[in-house]
């Protein structure tokens, strides 16, 4: 399996306290930032490989993981959304097609930091597609509405009356949705919605019919770092809880 963190956004919301940086160099300790933590995690979860889709400010994270992580860059491979001041994440998934072309892979926003265990259900999981999500509310996060086992909607905009928990920003794609999915985030891109969240052409497929499943969080830590106040909670909240477990070998 593989995997694709979208880092190419800009994070204009959060420079107010993190200055003219990408998000995914946030530090959750004096060693590690949010990006180090999660190529840490999904190697420990067994991913082979991981790509990083790079845009905004690009030599800052390039030049950190060349020289954080120098004894894995044969398994970290980068791709760049020239157009990321213009698209969303879709089209920064759709930059590494190619490269994701036959096997299953797991793909997840840059902002997101996490305990490694969350990955474990969602890795295993035997449905076409499988979203992280947790049954607490946050706000002004990604909402889904689950019936049947099957996750029917996602959006921003559901309600706390509507939602059945909250998505991280973790997917995991079988092999054998690849081609389903990405001639639908094709059509998504060639209809001139280069803007949208990947989550577009999830919606779609979830609206034809394909299975598109939940996993647990089981009560473990993760923070979605979009603001100051999302930054505020994750020190808080977050990365104490994170700082107290060991390195991954």
């Amino acid at each position: 399996m593989k995997a694709l963190i979208l880092a190419a956004g800009r994070g204009t919301r959060i420079r107010s306290v993190h200055g003219d940086r990408p998000k995914c160099l946030i530090r959750f300790n004096d060693d590690q930032t949010i990006l180090d933590k999660q190529i840490e995690n999904l190697f420990s979860a067994g991913v082979s490989d991981v790509g990083i889709v790079v845009g905004y400010k690009m030599e800052q994270i390039v030049d950190h993981v060349r020289s954080r992580h120098h004894d894995s860059l044969r398994r970290l491979h980068f791709f760049l959304n020239t157009r990321f001041a213009e698209t969303n994440n879709i089209y920064s998934l759709w930059m590494a097609r190619d490269w994701l072309k036959g096997d299953s892979f797991v793909c997840l926003n840059a902002d997101v930091v996490f305990d490694a265990r969350v990955l474990t259900p969602a890795l295993n999981s035997r449905r076409p597609i499988t979203m992280i999500v947790d049954p607490a509310w946050r706000d002004e996060t990604m909402k889904v509405v689950i019936k049947g086992g099957k996750i029917v909607r996602m959006s921003k905009s559901i309600s706390r009356e509507e939602f059945s928990g909250t998505y991280l920003g973790i997917t995991v794609f079988s092999f054998p949705i690849y081609h389903r999915f990405f001639r639908t985030v094709e059509a998504v891109i060639q209809s001139g919605r280069v803007n949208d969240f990947f989550n577009t052409a999830v919606q779609q497929l979830a609206d034809e019919g394909v299975h598109v499943g939940p996993s647990p969080t089981l009560g473990l830590p993760w923070a979605e770092i979009d603001d100051p106040g999302d930054l505020q909670f994750a020190r808080e909240n977050v990365f104490p809880r994170l700082r107290d477990m060991p390195l991954a070998g």
